[in-house]
């Protein structure tokens, strides 16, 4: 009985043990995610670039390919897509303070390989195709896409995050 919980153990070591779950929702890739507004009370918090180990897994290959893809192709002037993501939410968060363009909102935004997210709540449906217009406009943005709860009673249209993890 001894030698099988010296092997379970050995196991549960080698595998993840409970201390090091492998299924805990991390920002693998570094991916800029941070609030823009926050003039809507109760708008859920969106999971954002935060995910499991399993879909960590799945994203390497994808983001490798098309980080280098952009390269290679001659969109990018640098060597990866994803090396533009900090100056776009740099500009972002600038263009946002300088502006206050969406005052009846509270948004955050995910930075991915020069596509943008923006999820949280609006008023008015109208508002989303308002800040995917502002976001494409500023310096490398590729693509922006606005996933908005405008009713206060509905489910978010986006993935949140579990109400255990911070913020």
């Amino acid at each position: 009985m001894h030698r099988i919980s010296i092997g379970v153990t050995a196991l549960l070591l080698a595998t993840g043990s409970a201390a090091q779950p492998s299924d805990a929702l991390q920002n693998w890739f570094n991916d800029p995610f941070f609030p823009i507004t926050a003039a809507l009370p109760d708008c859920p918090l969106p999971a954002g670039p935060f995910t499991d180990e399993a879909d960590r897994r799945v994203q390497a290959h994808r983001r490798l390919e098309k980080g280098t893809t952009c390269w290679l192709a001659k969109e990018c002037d640098r060597p990866n897509a994803y090396a533009y993501d900090a100056d776009i939410a740099s500009a972002i968060q600038q263009a946002v303070q300088a502006r206050n363009p969406f005052p009846d909102t509270t948004l955050w935004v995910t930075v991915q390989g020069r596509v943008v997210y923006v999820e949280g709540c609006a008023r008015d449906e109208a508002q989303a195709g308002r800040i995917e217009s502002f976001i494409r406009d500023l310096p490398h943005v590729q693509q922006a896409t606005a996933i908005l709860r405008t009713d206060p009673t509905a489910r978010p249209p986006y993935k949140t995050r579990p109400a255990t993890l911070s913020r």
